[in-house]
């Protein structure tokens, strides 16, 4: 099978879709199926990946208050790239340029909407939610529920990456199809890799001993993933507790969150790791995981820390509560500094051996990135099998 994913949330520089789109492209490929991915680009060029499958960088703009993601504008080369390459299942992501270009395209394949966000809790129930509650921001942008189900018409099927989406659609009355959560690289992420030299040496650069507690963010620096909420948390947690904080990431909000930060001794922050085996050893060498977005819809980041053998500490909503449960983790309700600050000294109160035992142990059930793709491509030859068959029958 040939899928053509039509993708504006994608960038080089991006991170969970980033990171998704790249293990499947070589998924795919291991399974014997072709991913050709279509994103918004500074320039026009092919990267051919050497794992299987490309991306096809088209030029766009790129959207003011985040230059390292695009927009597309002129449908034109989309249309005359999927006229070349004639996919039998063409995939969109995004309510933007990309929903109208892909239903415009009048060739015969597939058309699947693959929902991996959730716009109204991602920007509206932040911005209003210290002034109404989630229930009036619901209603008050319903319009946008309206505008999802127009477009959602225009295709052949619309898919989740997971149940926490999934659910919060149907609640709204909004088309959704099926679910398929998203899984890890399972080979790749293991708390076999922990390096007790490396992990001392984080906290040598966060001004601590080896017998302090480290904890680890990762995540793009973006108002959605309430960094500096955490930052807070930590700051309180560390006048208690001998704790540092380690953050890779990047993003709009670098300089802001640098400034936030200021002084303080225990918390650095780093540029994203790309590449892979390095994060996952960041990741089993850390004593826990730190996480401040309550509007992911699927825990991608809190999976492969979990498969890392670490601990969480995540807000009580979105997709990193759905992988967190008390033997391993503590939640705190979500944008709460104060909250955040007790999870953290609840955790470092605990067994810290038991918790990784624990941890270690949830982390053989967190679903495979290789399931989840031969899920969908299962999924994509039943609704084409099935709309042939209707085809013919009107015929």
């Amino acid at each position: 099978m040939r899928i053509v994913e039509v993708n504006e949330l994608y960038s080089p520089t991006g991170g969970g879709v980033k990171s998704y789109v790249d293990a499947k492209l070589a998924i795919m490929a291991r399974q014997g199926h072709e991913l050709i991915v279509i994103a918004p680009g500074r320039t026009t060029r092919v990267e051919e990946r050497p794992t299987g499958g490309r991306v096809i960088y088209v030029k766009s703009p790129t959207i003011p208050i985040d230059r390292n993601y695009g927009l597309f504008w002129d449908a034109a080369p989309i249309h005359a790239l999927l006229d070349e390459l004639q996919p039998d299942v063409v995939e969109n992501c995004s309510p933007w340029r990309s929903a109208g270009i892909v239903a415009d395209w009048p060739g015969p394949a597939l058309k699947s909407w693959f929902l991996h966000n959730d716009n109204l809790d991602a920007y509206p129930k932040r911005w209003f939610g210290r002034i109404a509650s989630p229930e009036r921001v619901e209603r008050a942008f319903d319009w946008y529920n309206r505008y999802l189900d127009r477009c959602f018409a225009r295709y052949d099927t619309v898919v989740t990456n997971g149940s926490v989406l999934f659910k919060r659609y149907r609640a709204r009355g909004v088309r959704v199809d099926a679910a398929f959560p998203l899984g890890i690289d399972r080979h790749r992420f293991s708390p076999t890799l922990r390096d007790e030299s490396l992990r001392a040496s984080m906290l040598a650069e966060c001004g601590l001993p080896p017998d302090a507690h480290l904890l680890l963010a990762v995540g793009r620096h973006h108002p959605e993933k309430r960094w500096p909420m955490v930052i807070d948390a930590v700051q309180r947690a560390g006048a208690r507790a001998s704790v540092g904080m380690m953050m890779l990431g990047q993003g709009p909000n670098t300089a802001a969150l640098e400034r936030h930060i200021g002084s303080s001794p225990h918390i650095r922050l780093y540029h994203p790791v790309y590449d892979r085996p390095q994060l996952a050893t960041f990741m089993a060498s850390a004593d826990a995981f730190i996480h401040g977005a309550s509007n992911e819809t699927f825990g991608l980041v809190a999976s492969e820390a979990l498969a890392s053998g670490m601990p969480l500490i995540v807000p009580d909503e979105g997709g990193a509560f759905e992988v967190a449960a008390p033997a391993y983790a503590e939640t705190y309700r979500a944008g709460d500094a104060y909250a955040c600050s007790a999870a953290i000294l609840r955790l470092l109160a605990r067994d810290q051996a038991e918790l990784r035992a624990a941890a270690r142990k949830a982390a053989a059930q967190v679903g495979s990135d290789e399931q989840h793709v031969a899920d969908l491509v299962s999924f994509y030859a039943r609704r084409i099998a099935e709309r042939d068959q209707q085809a013919r029958r009107s015929a």
